[in-house]
């Protein structure tokens, strides 16, 4: 039996984004597209640190504000974030309030810095990490929580000095930012994706 959806609309989907409108943009417009930027990439890695051990779509309803209180997540104001900014942050009931986990996204702002610095860009040293041999889940359960891969990007990002990135963190990531696409087999979105992930081959 198959997981798809069929929405409101009549189009065929992965079902996780339910009928949430935000939901659905994300799955159709962003999840499983390559993000190549920087302040892109860290943002990612920030919210899905974030996200860890909640939902993703409390996270996505909170992204603007954390944009907003984050400076646009861009990794060279963030990498100057002190105690002031920890607490204002702290106060801020309009993001994830946890204190590790602000401090982790503030540490690896430093992190994402000296990786571009080596690599020449944060998506330089995500990209051998890119999964093209893959074949599309049918199910959701032929989608795994974590992968030799993912386990590998945790293990290298421990190494340099980066918070909250565990393998299955690092396998939501992997996801989001079409380092893999598990869009179900079906799924009008797949081959969007799918195409969009060449851009990984090039970085």
């Amino acid at each position: 039996m198959s997981d798809l959806a069929v929405g409101d609309d009549g189009i065929t989907r992965c079902p996780w984004p339910g009928s949430d409108p935000l939901y659905l943009d994300y799955h159709d417009t962003e999840w499983g597209h390559p993000v190549l930027s920087d302040a892109g990439l860290y943002e990612r890695v920030a919210l899905e640190g974030f996200q860890a051990g909640l939902s993703w779509i409390t996270t996505l309803r909170k992204r603007e504000a954390f944009r907003e209180v984050f400076a646009g997540f861009d990794p060279t104001t963030v990498s100057r974030f002190g105690d002031r900014e920890v607490r204002r942050l702290l106060d801020d009931a309009r993001i994830i309030r946890n204190r590790a986990k602000i401090r982790a996204a503030i540490n690896n702002a430093s992190r994402a810095l000296e990786l571009s610095a080596e690599f020449g860009s944060v998506a330089a040293f995500l990209a051998r990490y890119a999964d093209f041999a893959r074949q599309a889940p049918a199910s959701l359960g032929d989608i795994p929580a974590i992968t030799e891969g993912s386990k590998g990007l945790s293990r290298d990002l421990k190494a340099r000095g980066w918070s909250f990135v565990g393998p299955t963190t690092m396998y939501a990531l992997m996801q989001a930012v079409g380092l893999v696409n598990d869009h179900l087999d079906g799924c009008h979105a797949r081959a969007a994706s799918e195409e969009s992930r060449g851009a990984w081959r090039v970085v």
